[in-house]
């Protein structure tokens, strides 16, 4: 058993258009503490918010901690936990030879994680997961806050 603090984090990102004005949003607890973040940028892409909501909330932590991240997007899925180590093996290109989209997310993302041990859990977005449902409204509040 490990004496890292253990934080349970939702995110989710949001676009009115895309690209068009986004946000993100996250939710962590740990214990009885919680915390909410959000932000929003004015011209940006859904998968942009989606990197950067994950990004700040590993950010936010104190230090090194077991961490269980719910996540809605297959794009960031799918990053962490197939593509990314290619695409650091690559130089940060795909295998069709391109330069990664949104490289220097990926690469805060990459960074972040190195920091703590995450384990990634997939949820269906508008579901009803408590968590997920909460990330997704604090990353509307983002949209609002750019509006």
């Amino acid at each position: 058993m490990s004496d890292k603090p253990t934080v349970e984090i939702w995110t989710d990102g949001a676009c009115k258009g895309n690209p068009g004005l986004g946000g993100w949003g996250a939710l962590l607890r740990s214990g009885e503490h919680s915390k909410e973040l959000f932000g929003g940028e004015k011209v940006t892409t859904n998968n942009r918010m989606e990197l950067t909501a994950v990004v700040e909330a590993l950010r936010a932590l104190k230090g090194p901690s077991e961490v269980t991240l719910h996540v809605d997007s297959q794009y960031v899925m799918n990053g962490m936990k197939s593509w990314i180590a290619g695409w650091k093996r690559n130089g940060w290109q795909t295998s069709a030879k391109k330069p990664v989209k949104n490289v220097d997310l990926w690469q805060a993302l990459d960074a972040e994680v190195a920091e703590h041990d995450v384990r990634w859990v997939w949820v269906k977005g508008h579901a009803g997961d408590p968590g997920n449902e909460r990330a997704d409204q604090l990353a509307n509040a983002g949209v609002d806050s750019v509006r």
